[in-house]
Formats: C-alpha cells, structure tokens, sequence
C-alpha cells in the first residue's frame, strides 16, 4: 500500500512511495502529529541520484520489521534535499556542526519543534566498522525520549541556540580590490595540483567556478599562471574518466586525485557550469579541445536531459542494471577488453583499448575500465577512432540506462539557459539557442507567478509546491540576462529584472548588505539560512551579486548596483583565506573591476551581416562580465541603445564603462582591441 508521499511530485520522494514506512512529506501537519501523539520526528534527507540513499532505503526503509517500529514510535518525514534545499542547508549545518561532516543520506532526529537532538548520515542495517546498526540508533533514541527527555530539550535547546550564534560576520558591505583578488590567485596556485589539474588531493571536484575566475582575472591583468591553470585543468578533466567520453558530459567528481575513477551521477548543474566554462576557455584561447567538449556537453544536455515540456531534468543517475538484475554503480560506462572484442572485433578492440586506456586488469572494479584519453605518443587515425566511437556508443544504448530525475529545478535550468545560449551563439548552433529559448519559456510559463514569485520545482508540467530560494531567482535571472545578450531580445531583460526585484526586496539584509537564502516571507525554519559558499553551484549569494552587476549594467539601475557591490563585502573577506570556495564570487569581483563594460550593437537589425558581426565580436570579448545589447537605434528593448545612432548609416557598436564610453566604431577590428584593453 502506498503512503503518503505517493501524491508527492518529487520522483526521489516518490521512489518511497511504497515502503512500509509511513512516511510523512515535509509539512506542519506532520510536526502537529508529533505534538498530538508525542512522538519524535525522523528526518530522512537524499536525492534521487545518492547511491547511499538507495542502499539505506533498500537495507532499512523497505524492511517491514524495522518500518513497523519506525511507525510505531516516531512521526518519519521524508525530505528531497533539491526541492527543499533550505530545510536541508539548516539540518546540514546542525549535523557539520555536531560531528564535523555531513553528507547523504541525512539523518536527524527532532522535537515536536523541529528542534535537532541526534545526528547522522548513513547508519546500516547491523553494526559495521564501529558504526551502530540504524535499529540500535532508533532503539537508543526511543529510550533517550522516554526516559530523559529533560536531556533530550536541553540538547536540542542549546543546538538552535549554538546555530543562532554562527550568524555571519564579514569585513563590511565593500567589494575586493585588486590585492584581495591578487592574493586570492596565489591561494589557488598554493592549492594547485601541477601534476594532475584541479586543486587539494581526492574527492576531486570539477572546479568550474574558479576556473572562470582564472578566465576573467587572465583577461584582467594578463596573468599567464591563471590561464596556465584554467588550461591544464580543463584538459585533464577532458582527457580523464570523469568526462565520458563517447557520449559527453561530465560525472560528479573524480574518487581519485587522477580523474579516472567518476562518481558517475551526472547531474545538470554541473554540466551548464562546465558547458560553459570550456565556451570561455575556447572563446580566450581558440583551444580545439575546449570546442569540442563544450558542444558535446551541450549536445549531451539536450539529449539526454532535455524533458518533453522543454526544460532540463536534474540528474542521471550513478547505478543501473548491469545485465543480471543487479543495480551497479557505473554500469552503464564501463568497459571490459572483452566487451570491447565482441563490440568491434579483435583489432578495433586493440585499437580502441590503447585510445581510450582499458586495461587488462581494469581501471575501476572486477576488471573494468572507465574510458580515458591518456597523453601518449602513437598517433591516430581520426575517421577510424570516430568509427570505434560510435560502434562503442550504439553498443552502449542497448544497456539498460541510469534513471533520470526528471524534476525541473528553477536555478540550475537557470545556468543551462546561460550555457546554452552562449555556446550556441560562439559556435553558430541556432539550435542550442532555442534549446535555451525553450527552457526559459518554461520558467516564464510554469514557475513564474503573477507577481513573478519562481516556484522552486516542476515536474510532467506540473508546477510544486515549494518557494523559490535566492539561488532560484538569481541563477534564472543569469540565465535570462545571458539569453537577451545573445538574441537580442528585450523581453529576458525585463524578466530577470523582475527577479531582481524580489532579490532586493525579500532576501537583502538592510543592515550589513548580506543576502539569506530564503526570502523575509517564507516558511519560518529553526532559523534562517545564509551561506556565501559556492560549493557544487554558485551560492544564491554569489549568484546574485553577479546577476545584479549585469543588470546595472544594463540598466544603469544604481540600486542594483548599490547591492551587488554590498553583497561583494563577502568576497573580500573570504577570497583571499578561502578561494576554492567562492569562485563565482571572485569570478562576479573581476567583473565589478573590470567595469563590467557595456557595449551597445546598433544596426538596421540582426539579419543584416554588419549587425551580426559587431555583435559577434562583442559576444566573444573576455573582458570581464562585459554586457551587450543589440538592436535598431528606434529600439527601446535595452536602455543601452538609447540615443545610439548608426554612423553614416553604417552599423556601430558603442563601449562604455563606469560612465565613460569610447568613440562609436563600426569596425570589428576596433571593437576587439576596445574590449581587451
């Protein structure tokens, strides 16, 4: 029988839907019925692509006996940490704060209040390697409710109140200058990894953030060390396991310090972040590899994530069927020479095993290898390779696939539309751009409300529940800033100002310029989360402040102005202590101090070859944030283009920046020497 959680449009939710717990979605009525019946609240928090999730709900939250006392002695809520990213950030930090880690599945126990009193992550079904078993920690908790519960207040007491304590507090509302972000650099070369790309040791993690940062402080100051660093990053990575290499896109991160071995969930923030950074890395450096794995991520995206109502599905998953029933992580992926000899015959198999690096021992588990591009001498057949590649590919389509998360979440189809739009118009693929186009529209259609409050989450065209958090509002205005840039089309301006009003008005803290994650009117949690952190994606933070520097710069709009530089103070005190951690912030810093130049593309329209080129050139400036507007000089779609004449009837472009502009040109030449100056 199912429970409650079946009427749920969360597909992680949903795969719970027929435990024998009788679980609760996140919601008052659940915490009344802890009250009314006196029982604590489990909070069980995952997501549907979390490989330990799955194995606890296998082990624990599918057997009968262990779901009847759960139901028996505690109120269960079941909580999708993509849809309610608030609830967990403020569970998270209890638990990072109580045993010095975190992760998922996450696993609190709570008063009536939704007060935290016990923490953990995965616990499993008998006592492990000094772990309890999940049955001895309810049976310990159980006691501890009933017979101390003086203890158990108190603890929970001193928890909310510890957490209110750990308000933020940095230097002031004052953007970094040129030292903060000159130290920021050596911070990251100190961190460097030389020999592989990346930074710190394993866990890797694909650094997409500071990568732009590099990109955008190179194109600042003509620092070679930070393009070097870009560069060899982005290669490794390109070459590695992490990025699958017959069909595109990037894997979670790498378990080794080499990028060989992925977590092999692919999720779709990750591939925007990265689509996009490899268009910048191409668009400062003309590198064929960067070309190459930007469109193959972008095509991959489409493919492979795109859903039937036009936006972008959050995840795919790690496990899949490996052909006997069994759910394997990396199944889907892996390549054993045998499975190579009976795909391609002996000698394509010989070929295709030193190319891509499949060893006889294998490079991940019982003898199989994650595909690689290892650095070698022998040169190879292009056509041939290409051959082996796409026999590879057709053989791999008839494994059973990863499931897919399916939910639209509002921020990350955010930074698809920004990827997407850009990597389409650098690399003249008029259908990536309506890729984006289609997404956006989605935004506007299904997530946007009267008052352009963004719901959080859709799914099958079906809009959820849950408010939009900050990340939410600034990365679909990024999004859409981005899509007015590339096509010229007003009406995306308008919408992320609208967007950025809601910033300004119900996530800005007046007093110190700082932003919360969820807005002054949203649901009251144990306290309200602030974190300035870019970690997987940029903070809403970070997000933010960039979005509202380029819409200033669009607009002129000082408010916004006002707020971006404010909401920078962060960047100046963490950027040089912390780097690797708030990479957008510093990537959104370079802008503020590059300008970001304006650049306005007047011409009689974009079917006219001399409007296309200005605009072009314009697009491809790596000048810092820079933003650009195009259109007729009667247009009154961007505030940019006002008073813009044509010079001598010809196509112009105008370059301004901190209220000063150059000379109108209608040479491109001029145009790319302004905007790298």
């Amino acid at each position: 029988m199912a429970n409650r959680l079946a009427h749920e449009t969360s597909p992680y939710l949903l795969q719970h839907a027929d435990n024998p717990v009788d679980w609760w979605p996140w919601s008052a009525e659940a915490f009344e019925e802890a009250r009314k019946s006196g029982r604590p609240v489990l909070l069980s928090v995952g997501y549907s692509s979390c490989h330990w999730c799955h194995v606890m709900a296998h082990e624990s939250f599918e057997d009968q006996e262990t779901a009847d006392y759960l139901n028996a002695h505690f109120v269960s809520v079941k909580v999708d940490r993509e849809e309610r990213p608030d609830v967990d950030a403020v569970y998270m930090e209890a638990v990072q704060a109580a045993t010095g880690q975190g992760g998922w599945p996450m696993t609190v126990f709570l008063t009536p209040d939704a007060e935290p009193f016990y923490f953990g992550t995965y616990f499993p079904p008998a006592p492990r390697s000094g772990m309890p078993s999940f049955r001895q920690v309810l049976e310990g908790v159980r006691s501890a409710w009933t017979d101390r519960r003086d203890e158990v207040d108190e603890v929970a007491g001193k928890i909310v109140r510890d957490l209110a304590g750990r308000e933020i507090s940095y230097g002031g509302p004052e953007a970094p200058g040129e030292q903060e972000l000159a130290q920021a650099l050596l911070g990251l070369t100190r961190e460097y990894d030389p020999q592989r790309g990346g930074f710190g040791g394993a866990p890797k993690f694909p650094p997409s953030m500071v990568i732009e940062f590099l990109l955008r402080h190179h194109a600042r100051t003509g620092a070679e060390g930070a393009l070097q660093m870009a560069q060899d990053t982005c290669e490794r990575m390109a070459r590695g396991g992490i990025y699958d290499q017959l069909g595109g896109g990037f894997a979670r991160y790498s378990v080794d310090r080499d990028w060989v071995v992925p977590h092999f969930e692919k999720m779709l923030y990750d591939n925007a972040l990265l689509c996009r950074a490899y268009a910048h890395l191409w668009r400062a450096t003309g590198s064929e590899l960067a070309r190459r794995v930007a469109l193959e991520t972008a095509d991959f995206m489409v493919r492979e994530l795109r859903t039937n109502e036009g936006g972008f599905a959050s995840a795919l998953d790690a496990d899949s069927d490996d052909g006997t029933g069994r759910h394997v992580e990396g199944a889907y992926y892996v390549w054993t020479p045998e499975q190579l000899q009976e795909t391609l015959g002996q000698e394509d198999a010989d070929l295709a095993a030193r190319y891509f690096g499949v060893t006889d021992d294998g490079t991940f588990e019982h003898g199989s290898s994650v595909l690689q591009l290892p650095q070698q001498d022998e040169l190879f057949d292009a056509e041939k390779i290409e051959s082996v590649r796409q026999r590879l590919l057709d053989r791999r389509a008839t494994r059973p696939a990863p499931g897919r998360d399916d939910k639209i979440v509002a921020a990350w189809n955010g930074l698809a539309i920004a990827a997407l739009a850009e990597t389409g118009a650098y690399f003249d693929r008029p259908d990536l751009v309506d890729a984006a186009l289609g997404a956006a529209d989605l935004l506007v259609r299904l997530h946007l409300d009267e008052q352009a409050r963004i719901a959080r989450t859709s799914k099958d065209g079906k809009v959820g529940a849950n408010a939009g958090v900050l990340e939410d509002y600034a990365d679909v205005a990024e999004g859409f800033l981005a899509l007015a840039s590339v096509t010229g089309e007003g009406v995306w301006l308008e919408f992320a100002g609208f967007l950025l009003d809601h910033v300004l008005a119900r996530f800005v803290d007046e007093e110190s310029g700082g932003l919360y994650d969820t807005a002054a009117d949203a649901e009251r949690l144990i306290r309200r989360p602030q974190d300035p952190t870019d970690n997987a994606a940029p903070s809403g933070w970070s997000a933010a402040a960039g979005a509202l520097l380029s819409y200033a710069a669009q607009t002129g709009a000082a408010p916004h102005r006002t707020a971006a530089e404010r909401a920078l103070g962060v960047v100046k005190a963490l950027g040089p202590r912390v780097p690797r951690f708030i990479g957008w912030g510093l990537a959104v810093a370079e802008a503020n101090l590059d300008g970001p130049r304006e650049v306005a593309v007047v011409g009689p329209g974009l079917a006219d070859e001399g409007t296309r080129t200005l605009h072009r050139t314009a697009l491809l400036a790596t000048a810092p944030g820079a933003v650009v507007a195009v259109g007729t000089p009667e247009s009154d779609e961007f505030p940019l283009l006002a008073d813009r004449p044509l010079q001598q009837g010809e196509p112009a472009a105008y370059v301004c920046r901190d209220f000063t502009c150059d000379a109108p040109t209608t040479d491109p030449d001029l145009l790319r020497a302004a905007l790298s100056r």
